[in-house]
């Protein structure tokens, strides 16, 4: 019997990395989303206080520590993916699987394709949570620099 699957047998598998690729996509960025809501509303609710009593170097201060966290919480979300990558078992050691999970979140690509045949197309779903979690942190950073330049 000739079925539309049998013609196209990439199809099944295709279809399995997109769905789990992107609830490991939607996962990622609800963190991120949150995250960053947190990190930014913390910085606003103390910078308004500092600007209202014109106490500038805190402003600095609260500056860098936002800085600080956003960047704490890009490096959480590459071990997200390498703690998923370890255990859906497509990557052996959590070295590899942090290395190339932060390859891929970067968008940079220093790292090889280590995934096995079936998952390759996880990678763009790693890169696209980068993309996206970068292009919403620059939005954030902007909203915190233009405080920043107040003070």
């Amino acid at each position: 019997m000739n079925t539309f699957l049998s013609n196209y047998p990439f199809l099944l598998p295709l279809l399995k990395e997109i769905l789990i690729g992107t609830a490991l996509l939607l996962m990622v960025l609800i963190y991120h989303g949150s995250a960053i809501n947190k990190v930014t509303m913390r910085f606003d609710r103390l910078t308004d206080n500092n600007l209202a009593n014109k106490e500038y170097t805190w402003v600095f201060f609260h500056f860098y520590c936002a800085f600080i966290s956003i960047a704490l919480i890009h490096m959480f979300e590459v071990l997200l993916w390498a703690i998923f990558l370890r255990m859906l078992g497509l990557i052996n050691d959590t070295l590899s699987a942090v290395i190339f999970s932060g390859s891929c979140y970067t968008t940079v690509g220093f790292a090889p394709d280590s995934l096995p045949w079936g998952w390759k197309s996880l990678a763009f779903f790693i890169a696209f949570t980068g993309l996206f979690s970068l292009a919403w942190t620059t939005s954030a950073m902007i909203n915190m620099t233009n405080i920043y330049r107040q003070a």
